[in-house]
């Protein structure tokens, strides 16, 4: 274990930070062409190959539970992640190998989304494990950098990978992203001398399921719906659930936000395809459709210390309105409606340039998709760095990354929606993105009226209780 002081990150933070660039690279890079590569080489039809990209994505996010429940149980954060990181690997080789076999290559989106979601709530977890409880500046600002670093490796991946396929094929352009997997398992297992790391809790009688059922059991018998589970368990357990459940109740409504957000990577992509995509700048004469989901990292970085030194500051001095992560994420929510508004007025344009058989380089220009990403991006500012500090600091210690996972399920219920949406094909052109444009204005007030009776809590390790690796 390393020594910290009130000034300085621990000195194992850059192990992490940069695993997870380098993960981060490997992910976003082969979803950046994943649509692309379903639509172009595997011959999917559009509406099922943006239907299989959410499906995926929703995998990622639902294998968290299961990478929470081994780490919090069993093995460990710092070794479930090695184990999965491995199978992650494993994933992107088949990528590589079945490029031309669609059962294959299913298969190895398989691995991906078991070793990908498993890791999740185990890195961000591991993350905030390192710090003390005096530590709470040093903290916030580290899942800041956290962030950072992931857009930093996506920014690059969604450049170069989209490049990569139309240079050297599906292969190499799957491959490259494995192997910085396998880079970014090597350097998280570089500092495993450094790291806090908390134990297991193991088996637990008084865990969640248990709880949940002697509340149902004995309704009525206590006070509230809890009440009743105290009567089989310690009341210390049974608060540690209470406090998850109300998390729960405050993540519902952001699905909605990943169901429009994890569209940057798929439709947008789709209709940046069809759209006019000369350039004629920096030597670049035309934009591949793949890459311009780079605007979304790249805006991040620049955006993360704009709210979190301008933005926030300005807020709370001028209007003496404090910025806590609920109002954050419930602003970030209408927000993210507006930048679906414009992506729908430019389908319908689109669609009437399509219709009266206007040729592609004369159509809107693909430029016009830099409004709404920077939109979508500021609400993902406020919506996904705050969650993720939100989730850290409301877990009891053996609830951590349960309460991870919980956020991370909110994006497999978003992705399962679009899928839906999209397999289901009821809304076509511009109705398509007004529909989700409204759906999020309306879960943003649901936000509001959940969160106004939700009472923040403050759960912070420590240090007292950690094991040597």
């Amino acid at each position: 274990m390393s020594t910290t002081t009130k000034s300085k990150y621990p000195t194992q933070i850059k192990y992490i930070v940069w695993n997870e660039a380098c993960e981060r690279y490997s992910y976003y890079g082969m979803r950046s062409i994943l649509v692309i590569f379903l639509v172009q080489y595997l011959l999917i039809n559009k509406s099922q190959a943006v239907s299989d990209y959410h499906i995926f994505s929703a995998a990622c996010y639902l294998f968290p539970l299961l990478g929470a429940y081994i780490s919090d149980r069993f093995l460990g954060k710092y070794r479930t992640i090695i184990a999965l990181s491995l199978v992650y690997c494993l994933g992107h080789a088949f990528l590589a190998v079945f490029e031309g076999n669609q059962t294959g290559f299913y298969w190895g989106l398989g691995l991906i989304a078991l070793g990908s979601g498993g890791i999740k709530p185990c890195v961000s977890a591991h993350v905030g494990d390192q710090f003390k409880p005096d530590q709470k500046t040093e903290l916030q600002r580290v899942f800041d950098l956290f962030y950072f670093m992931i857009n930093f490796g996506s920014f690059f991946s969604t450049l170069i990978t989209p490049w990569t396929l139309e240079a050297y094929g599906p292969a190499v352009a799957f491959g490259i992203p494995g192997v910085l997997m396998f880079i970014a398992t090597i350097v998280f297992w570089m500092g495993r001398h450094y790291y806090v790391h908390v134990p297991p809790t193991g088996k637990v009688p008084h865990g969640t399921g248990n709880v949940l059922l002697s509340a149902v059991k004995n309704i009525g018998k206590g006070k509230g719906f809890f009440g009743g589970a105290e009567l089989d368990h310690p009341k210390k357990n049974v608060e540690d659930v209470k406090a998850a459940f109300n998390v729960g109740k405050i993540f519902i409504a952001i699905t909605i936000f990943w169901a429009l957000f994890d569209q940057h990577g798929s439709s947008w992509v789709l209709q940046a395809r069809d759209m006019n995509l000369n350039f004629g700048l920096f030597g670049i004469d035309k934009l591949l459709p793949s890459q311009i989901p780079a605007l979304n990292p790249i805006m991040v970085m620049i955006l993360i210390p704009l709210f979190s030194f301008g933005i926030y500051p300005f807020i709370e001095k001028t209007f003496k309105v404090e910025m806590t992560p609920l109002r954050r994420m419930g602003g970030g929510m209408f927000v993210a409606a507006a930048s679906f508004v414009f992506v729908a007025i430019y389908q319908y344009q689109l669609d009437s340039e399509i219709a009266a058989g206007v040729i592609q380089d004369e159509r809107i220009s693909v430029i016009w998709q830099v409004i709404p990403f920077l939109v979508i991006t500021m609400a993902e500012v406020m919506i996904s760095i705050t969650g993720l500090q939100f989730a850290y600091t409301q877990a009891p210690r053996s609830m951590k990354s349960t309460i991870m996972s919980m956020w991370l399920l909110t994006v497999f219920f978003g992705n399962i929606i679009t899928a839906y949406i999209a397999k289901i094909n009821v809304f076509e052109g511009g109705n398509f993105f007004m529909f989700f444009a409204i759906l999020m204005a309306v879960f943003g007030v649901v936000f509001v009226l959940i969160a106004k009776n939700y009472k923040m809590r403050d759960y912070m390790e420590d240090g007292s209780n950690v094991e040597e690796i």
